[in-house]
């Protein structure tokens, strides 16, 4: 079940996008006469996951919409464009503004001092740390994170530059083979030259920053700012508050390691604390 409660439980595919993506699904499939097993053969997953789908009970990923408008015809690309409203559905609609914001932006900067971000995680890495909130949804919840992270390698990826504090690296979520593919992760992004990683090195001295916050930057119009917080985040747009971001963003990385010693310094921390 979705995080948002604004819709009351119902088999009305006009109560939420999601609904809507798996009535015309159900609708589609049941045209042609085809099983459930056999969309679920051309989308690589089970009979199971379909079912759910059909019933607005399970957020799709984009490779399930993709293989709905292979597979029925004269669909047009219906369900890739159906997609996206279905995904916003498995963020608290809090979030959904930023995550609009987050497809658009040419340029991510982000800045977390204890989890690696959720727009670089791996799939095992962000359901360990989701599930620590224990969520209903958590399927879900995992799903609409992963799907974030397109906007690195889109055709037109946006840039990332990314700043971790050494305990990043250190604080283990899950079991040791978790953590060596994610540091394994991150190391690769680090060496990927669309983008940057810095690690701050633990000297014993706080630095002053102890909120997880990001910048996007964009194409046209002025970048915006995104401060982590409990329960809620919340976009800052007014100018002064993005100056005071970017200023500490540039300190931020001035105290950190040099963006080519990252992956020496990952895969260091990675052989020491999991292997």
């Amino acid at each position: 079940m979705s995080v948002e409660d604004e819709y009351a439980e119902t088999a009305d595919p006009a109560a939420s996008p999601l609904k809507h993506f798996g009535s015309e699904v159900k609708i589609e499939r049941e045209r042609l006469g085809m099983k459930r097993q056999t969309l679920g053969k051309a989308a690589h997953c089970g009979y199971s996951l379909v079912a759910k789908i059909e019933a607005g009970e399970r957020v799709p990923a984009l490779a399930f919409a993709e293989a709905c408008d292979r597979v029925f015809p004269h669909s047009n690309g219906r369900f890739v464009r159906l997609w996206p409203l279905a995904l916003r559905y498995a963020f608290p609609p809090w979030f959904r503004r930023y995550v609009e914001l987050e497809e658009k932006a040419i340029g991510v900067r982000m800045f977390h001092p204890q989890l690696v971000p959720g727009l670089v995680q791996t799939p095992d890495y962000a359901r360990a740390v989701l599930r620590t909130g224990r969520p209903t949804n958590l399927d879900d919840l995992v799903t609409a994170r992963i799907e974030r992270q397109r906007i690195l390698t889109r055709e037109k990826s946006a840039r990332l530059w990314l700043v971790l504090n050494e305990a990043v690296l250190r604080n283990a979520v899950g079991d040791a083979e978790l953590m060596q593919g994610q540091l394994a992760h991150l190391r690769d992004l680090a060496e990927d030259p669309a983008h940057r990683v810095q690690i701050i090195p633990d000297k014993g001295r706080h630095h002053g920053w102890a909120s997880p916050f990001g910048l996007l930057s964009f194409t046209e119009g002025a970048d915006v700012v995104h401060v982590d917080g409990f329960p809620k985040g919340y976009v800052l747009a007014e100018a002064d508050d993005v100056a005071r971001a970017q200023d500490a963003y540039d300190l931020l990385k001035a105290m950190a390691t040099p963006p080519d010693e990252s992956a020496e310094l990952i895969d260091s921390i990675s052989k020491e604390r999991y292997s």
